[in-house]
């Protein structure tokens, strides 16, 4: 058990930073020093506390980032209640599902999801997610009644207006649930992970020990919070220290991101692999393949004035103010891994699921050591390979300690499933350890067994076709015991590029015998299939495979 109470954390934050900025909304106007988001948080308990919502409770949230969604998320779990935090991306069948499977008794909702929701599934009070919080619907009119009153119950209470002293939240064991983090991962089966208080404190005491954020400093939220690794590192690690933190709010293309990085000039940058793959390829790729540039890269001295120009220049492209870069939530493109390694940027590559709230394992940049992903997390975490030989034959990563979760909601099976039968979960990748560091291969499930027994780990080739031209994304699967690429095409670099969409099945041609080259004669692709509408992908970027097995 962590030592330090998850909640205290927030209590001691919240008047320790009373004067600092806490929130703002990239694109709203709304702003929140730390004394002003503990007070918003106070009007939300009044809510609660008349609506009778009582410890253990279930409230549903859904929205993207916003101060409006952070708010109710803290004054959910300050208060005792259990969030039930549900991704704006879900379909509104899932988003009914999960309201109803969770048993939430109250939900807030951004205005435009509520709006593709069927209304009479919904038996409990709605609350629309914004500064104002309007009730959008009720089963009756007490209930209005005091959500319409709540300003006045406010000043009420507190009369003499709202200090420091008055932030006293509930006493909330860290052995209790906090947060039921619904995710359909990869397999397309929605499951409630029931994380406690101790799972979001191992990691957020963990993450302030490693000195990468401090008060005062500024953050860019750009990944979805509502899944748990935004949650965990933009949100709640940065609350719990002090740190001014931005929510973009708006979709996080490149261009949007890189403006806003400029203005924002964050002192870390949390990311996924799709962001820095797609900057790679885009920017840092059409230069360094000029055959110019090939030439020079050959001269000893002259590549290393190279790196460093194109170091610096994507430095300051992302603010020029981060101490690290931390990319997590799948594998980063292992070309892409050794490029920026080379240069000397400043980046990590970490590794978690949700059921670890999410952190497993993690090396500051300086340690990183390319193809792993981290060490485990010292004194928090334990790792253990299921394997003859765990540092040479790839098996089951599995792992215990104080950030895994308690099981999934209200599904024993599953959560038996989930572990092996002396208590250690079974993550579902195959992997490496060398001492502590951990090397992941692939997926369990993903995993192809070749006709002669090998086994072929698709996301390693699927890395290499990604950086072949105009390959934006692609799936390799098993067809008739032959290995088979999807891909969907980059048309935009072919339009910029003046080439005829007619020429896009002689170039994969080329990208295929390029491939077979470079990879063992088991992972050799037989074809190359052209999709016409990119991939479904899961909250993480990650593509939904199941689907087009």
């Amino acid at each position: 058990m962590i030592e330090q109470n998850f909640i205290k954390i927030y209590e001691e934050s919240f008047k320790k930073n009373w004067d600092l900025p806490a929130l703002t909304d990239y694109k709203g106007g709304n702003s929140y020093t730390y004394g002003q988001l503990a007070r918003e948080i106070a009007k939300l308990h009044l809510l609660f506390s008349e609506l009778q919502i009582e410890k253990g409770d279930k409230i549903s949230l859904i929205g993207k980032n916003h101060s409006s969604w952070s708010i109710v998320f803290m004054a959910t779990i300050t208060y005792g209640a259990v969030i039930v935090p549900i991704l704006h991306e879900f379909n509104p069948e899932s988003i009914e599902h999960i309201i109803d499977h969770s048993d939430s008794k109250l939900v807030f909702i951004s205005e435009v999801i509520w709006k593709s929701i069927n209304k009479d599934n919904l038996k409990m009070p709605v609350f629309e997610l914004s500064s104002l919080y309007s009730l959008l619907k009720s089963n009756d009119e007490s209930t209005t009644e005091k959500a319409t009153k709540l300003e006045e119950l406010f000043y009420r209470t507190y009369a003499d207006d709202f200090s420091r002293d008055d932030i006293r939240y509930a006493d909330v064991s860290n052995e209790e649930v906090a947060c039921l983090n619904y995710t359909s991962g990869t397999t397309g089966f929605i499951k409630g992970v029931m994380i406690t208080a101790n799972n979001f404190a191992g990691n957020v005491t963990y993450s302030k020990k490693l000195n990468l954020l401090f008060a005062g400093d500024r953050n860019l939220a750009f990944l979805p919070m509502a899944h748990v690794y935004g949650c965990a590192f933009d949100f709640l690690y940065a609350l719990s220290a002090g740190v001014h933190n931005t929510l973009l709010g708006i979709s996080p293309t490149p261009q949007n991101l890189i403006v806003a990085l400029n203005e924002v000039k964050p002192h870390l940058i949390i990311t996924v692999p799709l962001v820095f793959e797609k900057i790679y390829k885009k920017r840092i790729l059409p230069v360094i393949e000029k055959p110019a540039v090939k030439m020079l890269l050959k001269i000893p001295g002259i590549n290393k004035l190279i790196h460093n120009k194109i170091k610096s220049s994507l430095t300051k492209s992302l603010g020029g103010n981060f101490r690290e870069v931390i990319i997590g939530g799948a594998a980063l493109n292992a070309e892409v891994e050794a490029f920026f390694h080379k240069i000397k940027f400043p980046f990590t590559v970490g590794y978690g699921m949700t059921e670890c709230a999410p952190l497993i394992s993690y090396d500051h940049h300086y340690d990183f050591v390319p193809t792993s992903c981290g060490s485990v997390l010292d004194k928090i975490m334990e790792a253990r390979i299921d394997s003859p030989d765990p540092e040479n034959i790839p098996g089951e990563i599995q792992v215990r300690g104080e950030n895994v979760m308690k099981g999934y909601y209200k599904n024993p099976e599953a959560t038996a499933a989930a572990f092996t039968a002396d208590g250690w979960l079974k993550t579902g990748d195959q992997g490496i350890m060398k001492g502590r560091r951990l090397f992941i291969k692939g997926r369990i499930k993903t995993m192809i067994l070749s006709a002669n027994g090998q086994n072929i780990y698709p996301e390693e080739i699927e890395s290499q076709l990604n950086n072949l031209p105009y390959i934006a994304e692609s799936l390799v699967i098993m067809r008739d015991t032959k290995l088979v690429a999807m891909v969907w095409p980059d048309i935009p670099a072919m339009k910029e590029n003046n080439i005829p969409e007619e020429k896009l099945k002689e170039i994969m041609e080329e990208n295929k015998g390029i491939l077979n080259q470079s990879v063992a004669q088991y992972e050799q692709i037989s074809a190359i299939e052209i999709v016409e509408t990119e991939f479904e992908k899961t909250p993480k970027k990650t593509i939904k495979r199941f689907l087009y097995q």
